[in-house]
């Protein structure tokens, strides 16, 4: 038996525990061999309450946790912070870790491997609205806020929620191979799987403070209208401002300049006609405000770490696919987790 344990604390995230779990599962149930042991543990082996509310029984206590163990998952979730900064808690998961052939965390759990002192001197990833303040509060550690996830050395660190699917899907596949893991994707009816390396494309669109109501209304046109003329001159003409004053406040409120967020967002929009349609790339890219399909791609590989073939050929499998309408309106997201 493999002996996978995944560690749970307050206010953690139900997705990143029940994602990992579920894809171990459905691996017994096609067959892994040898198969996978699943447990939760809490510090103390209390319950665990997570985030949403649900409450969870926790099958062991991590502080009697001996190994070894074959692959030691953290959790992620709003409960993180206080969850780095519980020393007892730290100690153990790095006592664990020191047993285990590999090491991983889904979301925000990297701030746990990270503060038990596991990530220094690697590269890793998070969820991208937290990548900023994990980046500033352990500067040992290099945070790439763009991948799925990311494996440097043993240690293993998905962007948040589902791609906790995707990580331990690529887990499944190292065990047992592709086959195996493409009957549990099938099984899930999810893609087997997407690359580590694809940026976390939807989520790159994160929503101003409500309060700032010229940005909001800014980057809502933006998204929608990927193929007009979307140059700084023409954003700052359409909301009254000057030049500066439209860079200074995109970078406020967005943290990024406009031309970038333009360009982001019409990544977005060429990634939805890329997976719904079959449009060729000059099409895509003409709707999408490119000027040439090469600078779609050159945007593509940059922002989504994959060039647009590669990501068409992973997200139109198993998906209806139509061959006339108008560019979808990707939407602002106005939250994640």
């Amino acid at each position: 038996m493999r002996r996978m344990v995944i560690v749970g604390y307050e206010d953690a995230a139900l997705l990143d525990i029940a994602c990992p779990a579920d894809v171990l599962d459905a691996a017994n149930r096609y067959g892994a061999t040898p198969a996978y042991e699943v447990s939760l543990v809490s510090l103390d082996g209390r319950p665990i309450r997570c985030q949403n509310g649900l409450t969870l029984a926790a099958q062991d206590r991590l502080d009697r946790l001996r190994g070894p163990v074959d692959t030691l998952i953290v959790a992620g979730g709003m409960g993180h912070t206080t969850a780095a900064a519980d020393v007892k808690l730290t100690t153990h998961v790095r006592r664990v870790a020191a047993t285990a052939r590999r090491v991983s965390s889904v979301c925000t759990g990297t701030s746990v491997l990270a503060a038990a002192g596991l990530l220094n001197g690697r590269r890793a990833t998070t969820h991208w609205m937290w990548a900023g303040l994990l980046a500033r509060q352990y500067p040992e550690v290099t945070i790439d806020p763009a991948p799925l996830f990311v494996q440097d050395g043993n240690v293993h660190t998905a962007a948040g929620v589902t791609s906790g699917l995707d990580l331990t899907l690529s887990f499944v596949e190292a065990d047992h191979g592709p086959s195996l893991a493409r009957e549990v994707a099938r099984g899930l009816v999810t893609y087997l799987q997407r690359p580590g390396n694809q940026a976390q494309v939807s989520m790159f669109l994160a929503a101003p403070p409500p309060e700032h109501r010229q940005v909001a209304d800014l980057a809502a046109y933006i998204t929608g209208h990927p193929d007009g003329d979307l140059s700084t001159r023409a954003l700052a003409e359409r909301a009254g401002l000057s030049e500066r004053q439209l860079t200074r406040l995109f970078q406020e409120h967005l943290g990024t300049p406009p031309g970038r967020f333009v360009r982001r967002a019409r990544t977005e929009a060429a990634s939805q006609l890329l997976a719904t349609t079959d449009l060729p790339l000059t099409a895509i890219a003409r709707r999408c405000g490119f000027s040439s399909a090469e600078t779609l791609r050159q945007a593509f590989v940059e922002l989504c770490g994959t060039p647009p073939s590669a990501y068409r050929r992973v997200h139109r499998r198993g998906r209806v696919r139509v061959r006339t309408g108008t560019t979808p309106r990707p939407h602002v997201i106005e939250s994640l987790q």
